[in-house]
């Protein structure tokens, strides 16, 4: 049976912009189980093999979607690249969340879905979201972070911090691009007045659904001790550690192998194992 996949399906979102999704699934004659993955800081869809993981959830039974949020810097005439740095800059977490929220709403109506079953797979700074739209919408009954993030406060500090409250903005170097991608100080006024809303924390704590945790120990970007931290907020939650592995589990941009990474090929086959178990 082949695999379908549509691209760069356009969403709108009336209190961002619009967007772009992909999906992925085997037509086998029955609603299939949601999974939404969503990318993390300076990702987007298409970067490295996405594509491929995608393809695995697919071929084991799962209606995949990727996609990406309204202000990551990409744009629906351009995906693959940050032509819109100005987007990126005005970016915030109020603005991922709805966009988030866009996805799940769309999706789960599909005739192809089976509402019951909705899975988040978030990847870093995309775990932190993840865990707190679980926490605030009840249908989604299963959550995957893969590398997440377990604070959302993850702003400049001291002197660094006061330059951008009198300048307006900040410049990240994109490592791969070379670019100096913006964060207008909008974002962080964004955090301060939604600081509970926030809490990744307290939405760990409170969270209903089956949790599974995965991380690397050979992690350069976020800290191990931040996915033992989730666990310990989370203590029904599973806890996997994939030995050496670094942020993006061996993946790169751009990925032009026609196999996954070794370890992101293992964290694809447990959250299929995972799920399967626990959304029986």
């Amino acid at each position: 049976m082949n695999l379908i996949s549509e691209k760069n399906i356009y969403l709108e979102n009336k209190e961002t912009k619009g967007f772009l999704a992909d999906i992925f699934y085997k037509d086998i004659g029955k609603k299939l189980p949601l999974v939404l993955f969503v990318h993390g800081y300076k990702g987007y869809k298409d970067w490295g093999s996405w594509n491929l993981m995608a393809e695995k959830f697919a071929e084991a039974g799962f209606f995949f979607v990727k996609f990406n949020f309204s202000h990551n810097g990409t744009t629906p005439d351009d995906p693959y690249n940050f032509g819109d740095l100005e987007a990126f800059g005005h970016n915030n977490y109020s603005k991922e969340l709805s966009d988030l929220g866009v996805v799940i709403d769309h999706f789960s109506k599909d005739p192809r879905v089976d509402e019951e079953k909705i899975i988040l797979i978030g990847h870093s700074r995309g775990g932190g979201i993840s865990i707190i739209k679980t926490f605030e919408d009840e249908r989604i009954n299963g959550l995957i972070t893969l590398a997440s993030v377990d604070t959302l406060d993850r702003f400049p500090t001291g002197e660094a911090f006061e330059n951008w409250k009198k300048d307006g903005v900040y410049y990240a170097l994109n490592g791969r691009t070379k670019q100096e991608m913006p964060h207008y100080y909008q974002f962080y006024e964004n955090y301060e007045q939604n600081v509970h809303r926030f809490d990744v924390e307290r939405a760990t704590e409170m969270a209903k659904a089956h949790m599974l945790i995965i991380h690397g120990t050979g992690d350069e970007a976020v800290e191990v001790k931040q996915a033992e931290h989730l666990h310990i907020l989370h203590p029904n939650s599973e806890f996997f550690l994939i030995e050496n592995a670094n942020h993006t589990f061996g993946a790169k941009e751009p990925w032009t192998e026609t196999d996954l990474p070794k370890d992101l090929n293992t964290v694809t086959e447990k959250c299929i194992d995972f799920i399967k178990e626990k959304l029986k």
